[in-house]
């Protein structure tokens, strides 16, 4: 944990955001091609705006102080949320399991479609919560890293575990135990995203593609691979191969993987770094193969059959959006009963067979087969136990870490 962490953005933080803007995980959108959760479409300008806001300390020991909570006599919850990423109806315009909640509780969501990447958001509230305000959203739903770093700033509410008891039973094994949230006690994942391995058999003449040793040695594809310009997830699964854990590496660590894959940029076995635009590279099989998004794997192999993935024996990448309740938040028993609901398996089968995210909710599987058969069985989207068992969280960052760690990747992609 970072105890004297600044507000500011460093120059390398800002560097891989614009990357992430311009054609990483912030350039995917929630459903046209399966956003994976990340960084977002946020202006340059926007960015330095942030990074000088100047965010002042706040406390980091015991969480937010709860606000006056006043869910018994307003019956509403002020959800905000990303776009497409709630079920809707075919008239587009009802939202069915957000219906289902108000008939059952009584209970009004306010649900708005406010957050467009986690920076901006972040600039949104940031000023409220500094200065001990209510922001005007009892429920958000941010990405680990951003999560991580509110919970640090003391600007995030406890949960009542007493009024989270499907979501305490039914939190897939993978989401349990992030260390920048021990125990849940703050957040709880609405969907996940996985980092795979994707081939094209085509470009490959059939060969299985299953490993970072493989993308980096196999001569048959030099010169015809990929690895991601999101730092964690390049650097977390060559970590995996390495035989190193993401969850609790050095500095040597990270700096033995930087260096494995210098080595494949060297002998020009990787042919670039590349955002989500490696997508049509794949298609085509000018990328025979990559590391890559689960989300778009699932949206490549519906057009071409020769697309394929495989999860690497040491394991792979898993990342999370989550849901919290900020600090000053007026209705935090009415956010944290929608929380729970979420957790049953009938409403999380609903929202998955939508959004086609990692379903962090166990038991699902066969709510989701009443629905579509063919989801229910994608381990994409809902992994079996030995897909989770071998998901790997990369583990949070100082600032000095991240500062450094992000100047030696973009040395490393040529950014």
């Amino acid at each position: 944990m970072d105890h004297n962490e600044p507000g500011g953005l460093s120059a390398p933080q800002l560097a891989a955001m614009r990357r992430s803007l311009t054609n990483g995980r912030g350039a995917l959108s929630r459903r046209s091609v399966l956003r994976a959760s990340g960084i977002g479409a946020l202006t340059v300008g926007g960015l330095g705006a942030l990074s000088a806001c100047g965010i002042p300390p706040a406390k980091r020991e015991g969480g937010a102080t709860a606000s006056d909570d006043h869910s018994d006599k307003e019956k509403v919850v002020n959800f905000s949320n990303w776009t497409e990423y709630m079920d809707v109806d075919e008239d587009g315009k009802t939202r069915p399991t957000l219906t289902e909640f108000t008939k059952r509780t009584g209970i009004r969501v306010k649900y708005t479609e406010d957050i467009n990447d986690n920076v901006e958001f972040f600039g949104k509230i940031q000023p409220q919560l500094a200065a001990g305000q209510d922001t005007g959203r009892d429920l958000i739903n941010v990405t680990d890293w951003l999560a991580a770093r509110m919970i640090r700033l003391g600007w995030v509410q406890p949960l009542d575990a007493s009024l989270l008891p499907h979501a305490f039973a039914n939190l897939s094994p993978q989401f349990r135990g992030p260390d920048w949230d021990p125990g849940r006690a703050h957040s709880y994942p609405w969907a996940g995203i996985s980092t795979v391995i994707a081939y094209n058999t085509k470009a490959t003449g059939g060969k299985k593609v299953d490993s970072v040793t493989q993308l980096l040695d196999d001569p048959s594809l030099k010169g015809r691979v990929g690895f991601l310009t999101e730092m964690r997830d390049t650097v977390g699964m060559t970590l995996l191969d390495l035989g190193k854990s993401p969850e609790k590496f050095t500095d040597a660590d990270f700096d033995e993987a930087i260096g494995r894959l210098q080595k494949g940029v060297d002998k020009k076995q990787i042919r670039r770094f590349t955002g989500n635009d490696y997508t049509s590279d794949l298609d085509k099989g000018d990328l025979a193969a990559c590391l890559a998004w689960a989300g778009d794997v699932i949206q490549l192999q519906t057009d071409n059959p020769d697309i394929q993935y495989a999860i690497p024996a040491p394991g792979y990448i898993t990342s999370s959006d989550n849901l919290m309740v900020p600090a000053g938040a007026r209705h935090q028993r009415n956010a944290t009963r929608l929380i729970d609901y979420y957790y049953e398996p009938p409403v999380a089968a609903r929202l998955a067979a939508y959004i086609n995210f990692v379903c962090p909710v166990d038991g699902v599987r066969a709510e989701l087969a009443k629905i579509d058969p063919e989801l229910a069985g994608n381990t994409l989207i809902v992994p079996d136990r030995a897909m989770a068992a071998k998901s790997h969280a990369f583990r949070s960052l100082t600032t000095e870490e991240e500062t450094s760690y992000e100047e030696k990747f973009a040395k490393l992609i040529g950014a």
